[in-house]
């Protein structure tokens, strides 16, 4: 694996802290009255930032593990809206979620260093996906991060654009 590639898993706290710090502290449940757009899946700020933490540990901390221990095993995908309501998003202390996401990504990144040469190349079938490596499952978890850093610049687009009161929560 590319130490560019390692080096951007780990640099990726600091920036989804930075871009959920610029949201306004009033719109961090802020939903707009539209969705079309968005580059990474439809959650408001605060669900932004649960997913991606809840994804890290439940889903591509799970899926490592499995493609450098099973066979060839079958990676189910997560359904994040359903995790957002059943984990109650909204309620969610926006610090204490950076601080557990900033744990995992650190316990996934040193997995991920550990990893030997041959073992790049261990395959897996990730539902949606297809037939993958573990390299390219890491170069999906980049793909993930960036596209909810994107979603909060447009979430922030999105704020910037609005009359005060235009949403749907506020």
């Amino acid at each position: 694996m590319r130490p560019e590639t390692l080096d951007a898993l780990a640099m990726f706290p600091a920036q989804l802290e930075a871009f959920y710090g610029a949201i306004p502290a009033a719109c961090k449940c802020w939903s707009p009255l539209s969705w079309n757009g968005i580059p990474s899946e439809p959650f408001n700020p605060i669900e932004q930032i649960c997913h991606v933490r809840d994804i890290e540990i439940d889903g591509y901390q799970v899926r490592f593990r499995r493609a450098l221990t099973e066979h060839n095993p079958h990676l189910a995908t997560i359904d994040g809206s359903a995790l957002a309501r059943q984990r109650a998003y909204l309620e969610a202390d926006a610090d204490k979620v950076l601080a557990g996401f900033r744990t995992a990504r650190l316990e996934t990144v040193d997995l991920l260093t550990s990893v030997g040469d041959a073992q790049w190349e261990r395959h897996a079938i990730f539902e949606d996906y297809g037939a993958l490596t573990l390299r390219s499952l890491v170069h999906f978890l980049c793909s993930h991060d960036q596209q909810h850093l994107a979603g909060l610049q447009w979430l922030l687009g999105k704020i910037a654009a609005s009359p005060r009161g235009e949403s749907d929560t506020n």
